[in-house]
């Protein structure tokens, strides 16, 4: 049998669990070859055109943490656990500040995979409602062992909050490897909760009173607390652990306040530094890419100086000797002698002379010569003949 998808066909390879409304199965993409979970509903449907079952495809992890503490005997190292309710509490606080709560927090439903640096993730969210819609809601709702007082003492007026009584219930199960409120039916989990936390006080109860019509004649227990049954967990542990298993979920933390409890200090300060070294990781890319830009992109002013500095750098070098050559002297016929006339005197432009083979730097300079005319020149000027070519006519269209 193949399982047909938009995105491919799926080979089943063997069951991973089962629900009230579906099965679990692993199966292997016969697109990429990898390995996926498919959670595929037991409902059929038929239609004109299509009839079968609805199939979702999520990723492959390792286990449920049901599975990881089953028949364990040597507790998990408390950084394992401290982690792993860290991950919890973030998908709970992802979730409710986004409107949604679970309803159904437990062992089996909260995924491990190991290849990934112990990534947990919360899974089956079929009993997920809206924050914000109407109460009362289903009042059997979340397995027995799970279940918050108001959920079993009222007609289904309850919060986002049953998940962080859920949250504390796993957070015992993981660090003693046994269910903290296996209660046999509603009115025995109320006695396994009041064995722990003891009879709240009446102020509590007269809330639940509020939505139900039913007798809340508890006899009164002191109850043992959790420490005899968690002897070797720290102090910071056992108060978030009392925190998220409060009586009154007015009272109860909450998944944001639950993360910035002192037990998950540590966690908070490697997560901080490692969102820091990230993103100087970023800034360095940025400026480093930035760099590359402006050595392509240089502005006008930029570029003269560029092209200044580069020439001084590189000078321009001539072909051909360095020293002054003498032209020969020309013997024209016919031409009258002219009498020599004083040079102008100038001053050398450079200041030094170039050895090293550097255009020198032009200094200004200064013309000194003279304007007074010799004798000779006087004479020569006035022995010249002027003399006017005729004027030619065009003819034809042409000369």
């Amino acid at each position: 049998m193949e399982i047909l998808c938009d995105d491919g066909e799926y080979k089943p390879i063997g069951k991973i669990g089962e629900g009230t409304f579906s099965d679990v199965l692993k199966t292997q993409s016969l697109r990429d070859g990898n390995y996926y979970a498919c959670k595929q509903m037991k409902q059929h449907f038929e239609s004109d055109r299509k009839s079968g079952s609805l199939a979702l495809i999520c990723e492959l992890m390792d286990m449920n943490i049901y599975e990881l503490i089953r028949g364990r005997r040597k507790p998990l190292p408390e950084k394992k656990i401290m982690n792993y309710m860290y991950q919890l509490c973030k998908s709970l606080d992802h979730m409710h500040r986004n409107g949604i709560f679970h309803r159904d927090v437990k062992p089996e439903n909260i995924l491990i995979k190991f290849s990934q640096q112990d990534t947990l993730k919360l899974g089956d969210f079929g009993s997920c409602r809206s924050v914000y819609s109407k109460q009362p809601y289903t009042e059997y709702i979340s397995t027995r062992w799970y279940r918050a007082p108001e959920c079993l003492l009222t007609d289904g007026y309850y919060s986002y909050k049953m998940d962080m009584w859920s949250s504390g219930c796993v957070f015992y199960e993981i660090t003693s490897f046994h269910p903290l409120f296996p209660g046999s039916n509603e009115l025995d989990q109320i006695s396994k909760i009041h064995d722990i936390l003891g009879t709240p006080a009446k102020k509590t109860l007269n809330k639940f009173k509020q939505s139900r019509a039913m007798s809340f004649d508890f006899p009164f227990k002191k109850g043992t607390g959790l420490s005899p049954h968690v002897p070797n967990i720290s102090p910071k542990s056992l108060s978030l652990m009392y925190a998220m298993i409060e009586y009154d979920p007015d009272q109860r933390i909450g998944a944001h306040q639950a993360l910035q409890h002192p037990y998950f200090q540590e966690l908070r300060t490697a997560e901080k530094q490692a969102v820091t070294m990230h993103r100087k990781m970023r800034l360095a890319e940025n400026i480093v890419g930035q760099e590359s830009i402006n050595l392509w992109c240089i502005p006008k002013d930029g570029n003269r100086q560029h092209s200044l500095r580069k020439t001084q750098e590189n000078p321009v070098r001539h072909h051909g000797p360095s020293y002054a050559i003498e032209l020969p002297k020309l013997n024209v016929s016919g031409v009258t002698k002219l009498t020599s006339y004083p040079s102008p005197s100038f001053h050398s432009v450079f200041t030094t002379p170039a050895t090293n083979g550097e255009v020198p730097v032009l200094q200004p300079i200064k013309y000194i010569g003279t304007n007074h005319k010799s004798e000779k020149q006087k004479e020569l000027k006035s022995s010249m003949k002027q003399y006017h070519l005729p004027t030619i006519e065009r003819r034809g269209g042409g000369y």
